[in-house]
């Protein structure tokens, strides 16, 4: 008996918001402002573009299906960077909220999203704990 995946892949995940509207962003243009709240849900469909925090660029994002708002969605929150379009990038559109509620596979995917970011956070942690000498933990 085959199991079905719990995470959906990035074509099932298209396929399930090809209802939202489309919204594009040219190159230098802000996607979202850190310190705003928008209760929106981007997901890249083509592009690129750059996460920033504090003026430091921490990621470089080009992944159809890559989720933007999540953080502030989820925790009720101010958006925690900005994203600004690398070259010209187009986003599905989702009100936060209602798709979280009505769409099982958004839902799945964002969750597995923000599983994979924390796993690579814990993995780079424990990568500086290694090379320093500090560990607040020693037991």
């Amino acid at each position: 008996m085959n199991a079905v995946p719990l995470i959906p892949d990035t074509t099932a995940l298209q396929e399930s918001l090809a209802y939202l509207p489309l919204e594009t962003y040219q190159t230098g243009e802000t996607v979202l402002t850190a310190g705003s709240r928008t209760g929106r849900l981007l997901f890249l469909k083509d592009g690129a573009v750059a996460v920033v925090q504090q003026g430091i660029q921490i990621a470089k994002e080009a992944e159809p299906g890559t989720v933007f708002g999540e953080i502030s969605a989820l925790l009720d929150r101010p958006h925690t960077a900005d994203v600004v379009a690398l070259e010209t990038s187009r986003f599905h559109v989702a009100d936060a909220g209602a798709l979280l509620a009505q769409n099982s596979v958004a839902v799945l995917y964002v969750a597995a999203v923000l599983a994979r970011r924390l796993y690579d956070t814990d993995q780079a942690f424990v990568g500086l704990k290694k090379a320093s000498s500090w560990n607040p933990l020693v037991i």
